[in-house]
């Protein structure tokens, strides 16, 4: 098995070695003082990550269970959801909703466009009547970020729903500010910006959402956040939680809140510029319409479609990730989350360039490699 694997994709990204040892560390008791103190930590933290005052539930699950825990906790057998969709996992929100029953409508975007302001104030000035609106931050099927701040004051001015954000990708990586932006709830993941393994989930919840939570006559029994509520008031869990992975995050919120979200936010978007130029410095067409910085998604030209660029770059140690859906074997897109850093993204690009010239792509690795650390200059 290679050791020496370096991971580029969105999800699972790069855990640190400080990560990794703590991951290691024997199991302690669930319901002991000392880890109800470390459970105390990590809440205090993921609070400053999602910027908020409210609670911040921990689910031992993946980011779709988060998703799911939200539709069976703030959504009533006849509310009315509207969800946009602009890639594979906006469109999770319109399944997620069929199967409990929810009446959706799905507002449908090309992949790789991002919705709009005034699109949105048609949706709600055609049909007031929703009890939640669902976006997706960043779409790392496509590469996009939305404009959160200002779509979520549309929602507010032009109607009462909820203003419920699928941030998986987004939250410790981009700018996001739960209070101050009005968001009602934001899921996110632990596999992505907070640099742990897979296996925690989270649900971030305004007041507006603790009240539906209590209000909606829906059948929940695990992934019941009433129960979460009771218990994180002692700061404890109403089930066995994943010890380890917890003790993980805890580590790496920490290292996190020593970094300070500005800087975290500011490394994301100095590492995303670069590599957009660099990008097109290649002659490579970016997809995205409003492009994220957590990953770089690149049409494959046709002449490449052929030379399995991902499998070479396997080979070389590094994993990068195509396309998904109606975009497989047509993109592919590089990772710049979490606990990626210059020198990382800089073998990459070498190893990338390495690949497209022996692929037939004119570039020379030298000058690729310089041009992105150039930019990375450029952009302190």
């Amino acid at each position: 098995m290679q050791t020496d694997i370096k991971l580029f994709t969105p999800g699972p990204t790069h855990v640190p070695e400080q990560v990794r040892l703590r991951l290691a560390q024997p199991l302690i008791y669930h319901r002991s003082p000392e880890f109800r103190q470390i459970l105390q930590r990590v809440e205090k933290n993921l609070q400053y990550i999602f910027q908020t005052e409210q609670n911040v539930y921990v689910l031992t699950s993946s980011g779709t269970a988060a998703m799911e825990a939200v539709i069976a906790n703030l959504l009533s057998s006849d509310d009315q959801a509207l969800v946009i969709e602009a890639g594979k996992f906006g469109a999770r929100w319109s399944e997620l909703c069929m199967a409990y029953g929810v009446p959706v409508t799905s507002h449908k975007l090309p992949w790789g466009r991002a919705l709009q302001p005034d699109e949105l104030v048609g949706l709600l000035q055609a049909k007031n009547d929703f009890r939640a609106v669902f976006l997706t931050h960043c779409e790392t099927s496509t590469g996009v970020a939305i404009d959160l701040p200002v779509l979520a004051k549309v929602i507010h001015q032009y109607s009462a729903a909820l203003v419920i954000v699928d941030g998986i990708s987004s939250v410790g990586a981009l700018p996001l500010k739960m209070r101050e932006w009005g968001l009602d709830a934001v899921v996110s993941a632990a596999q992505k910006g907070f640099m742990c393994p897979p296996g925690l989930s989270f649900v971030a919840c305004s007041p507006r959402a603790e009240q539906a939570m209590i209000a909606t006559n829906r059948p929940r029994y695990y992934f019941d956040l009433r129960k979460a509520r009771q218990a994180l008031e002692h700061n404890d869990t109403p089930f066995t939680p994943a010890i380890s992975l917890l003790l993980g995050l805890d580590e790496a919120l920490q290292m996190m809140c020593t970094e300070g979200l500005e800087r975290i936010w500011q490394r994301h978007h100095r590492l995303a510029q670069a590599t957009r130029a660099t990008m097109i410095g290649l002659n490579l067409q970016l997809f995205a319409e409003q492009p994220a910085d957590v990953v770089t998604v690149v049409r494959l030209p046709a002449a490449l479609q052929d030379k399995d660029l991902i499998g070479q770059l396997k080979n070389r140690g590094f994993i990068i990730a195509g396309g998904q859906g109606k975009l497989k074997g047509q993109i592919f897109r590089i990772a710049h989350l979490g606990a990626c850093d210059e020198q990382d993204l800089a073998e990459l690009i070498a190893a990338l360039a390495t690949v497209l010239r022996e692929s037939g792509w004119a570039c020379q690795p030298d000058a690729v490699v310089s041009t992105f650390r150039q930019q990375l200059t450029a952009g302190r």
